[in-house]
Parts: C-alpha cells; structure tokens; sequence
C-alpha cells in the first residue's frame, strides 16, 4: 500500500470535513466510492485513512454495487449494539493512559518520543481485561484527536540506553513552563526546496487550458537557488513564525532567525517582569 501514502494525508482531511455531515450508510459509500477510484489496494487504504475496518469499506462497496436507494434506515432493523466505550466508560481513559507521553516527533507539542502499534495497544488493553481489536483501538484514538502521519524521521544512527532519561527531564521542564505562563519555543529546519521552475504538489485557481508550465525534470543544476524554512513554533500561543534563508544553514542563521523572531513577535507577545 506504499503507493497510496501520498494520498492518506488527504483523504483524511477529506473525510474529517465531511464525514460529521453524513449518516453512518453515507459515510460507507464515501468510502467505497474512494476505494474503488483508487482501484487495488484502496480498501485498505480508505480504512487507513478513515480509522475504520476493511469490512465497513467492502460493506460499502456492496451497498454500491447493489444500485439501491436508501430506504429511510441508517442500518437494518434491529442492527446494531452499543460502543465498547458506552458499555465499558473506562475503556478511553486506559488507552490514553497507554499512549500518554509516548507519541514521537511532534514538533509542536510538549516533548513525546515513542509510538505504539495499534496491535500492541489492543495486547495492553486485552492484558486490563478490555479485549478490543485493533480497529476498535484505532477508531478510538481518531476520536480523541490522534491521526495517521506520513513517514517519521525516527531512525537514528544509534539509541541511546540513557535517552528516555534524558528526555523525560525535558519533557517535565517543558510542561512546568507552559503551567507557568513562560515561553516554550520548538523550532525546526524544514526541507530545504529548489527556487525555480519545478513541479510542486498542490494545485491553484487558473483560467481554463493555462496550467503554470513548469520544468519536466527537476535537476539541481536549473534552480536559481535554495530556499531553506527555518521554522519557530510558539506551543503556548500555537502560532508560528518562519524566516527563509538562502545560502547555508548554519548556526549563526539560526541564532539570527531566533533574534529576529524575538524582536518582532516574541518579546511583546511573553513581555518580561518589571523587575527585569
């Protein structure tokens, strides 16, 4: 399914937008009519993306296949029975118990550095005496806000015995600034992107048959320049700031794109004591 991790991103944003606004049928043929664009592989794909079962898909494409209007129901007579987290209330609390501190990489939150598998959560969960599956365990997560990410840059060189030491510490001082209205900054180097006439993801409004016509290969040697985001994130105030430089990205650059997002933005938005 590699040749769908493009789209995952998108078909969730997708389904989050409209999925509130259709009945449980609506959704499956939402899903159905994705997965049969998307031809081999886009079952699960669909699935992955929406955090629902391969089965609710496959129902779907049924449903479809079937050429039936609705007839009023949601579901047939009868069908249907209660969520695992109405029958067992505690059943949320203990996932997020398992996953709390342990999502790796996010750049805009207080410092978390594991990941877990759906597989192994519902091991945990099933261990408590909460036998659930993982479709379950992942439908339940998209509930509490967790989506599905692209590749994460988790594989380093080595690990380090001490590193969960180290970062706990971290983590805590992070948390014990923000509870006390101090400035916590996260800030990141993003993708360094060739200046020039190449090809980008995304699309834009354009009068009919005049797309921008851009190079057929990206080679290094046709881009006017690098342009490299260096990328400062207020966790506090969940807002960012970005300053582009375009020759190298050395120390002195980031120290002067912390200057200057300290003078513009920062001092006046965290101001300091009168005393100081």
């Amino acid at each position: 399914m590699g040749r769908f991790d493009e789209l995952i991103g998108s078909l969730e944003e997708k389904f989050g937008a409209v999925t509130p606004y259709l009945d449980e049928r609506q959704r499956r043929v939402l899903y159905a009519a994705e997965a049969r664009q998307l031809g081999h592989g886009g079952i699960a794909a669909v699935a992955r993306a929406a955090g629902v079962s391969k089965g609710c898909v496959s129902r779907g494409l049924a449903e479809l296949d079937a050429g039936r209007a609705p007839d009023g129901r949601v579901r047939r007579p009868g069908a249907g029975r209660p969520a695992l987290s109405e029958k067992d209330p505690g059943l949320v609390p203990a996932l997020l118990a398992l996953v709390e501190d342990t999502t790796q990489g996010d750049p805009i939150g207080p410092l978390t550095w594991t990941t877990k598998s759906l597989r192994r959560l519902a091991d945990e969960l099933a261990a408590q005496g909460r036998k659930v599956g993982r479709d379950t365990v992942a439908a339940l997560l998209k509930a509490a806000g967790f989506s599905l990410r692209g590749n994460a840059r988790v594989l380093a060189g080595s690990h380090h015995p001490d590193r969960d030491a180290q970062f706990r510490p971290i983590n805590d001082t992070v948390k014990t600034f923000l509870d006390g209205g101090d400035p916590v900054i996260s800030v990141d180097t993003k993708k360094k992107e060739q200046i020039g006439l190449f090809g980008q993801a995304g699309r834009e409004w354009r009068p009919p048959g005049a797309p921008v016509k851009v190079l057929d290969h990206d080679f290094p040697t046709h881009a006017t320049g690098t342009a490299i985001p260096y990328g400062i994130y207020d966790v506090a105030r969940n807002t960012g700031y970005v300053v582009i430089g375009t020759d190298h990205d050395t120390a002195a650059f980031a120290v002067a794109c912390l200057r200057r997002w300290w003078k513009e933005e920062g001092r006046s938005a965290h101001p300091l004591p009168p005393a100081c």
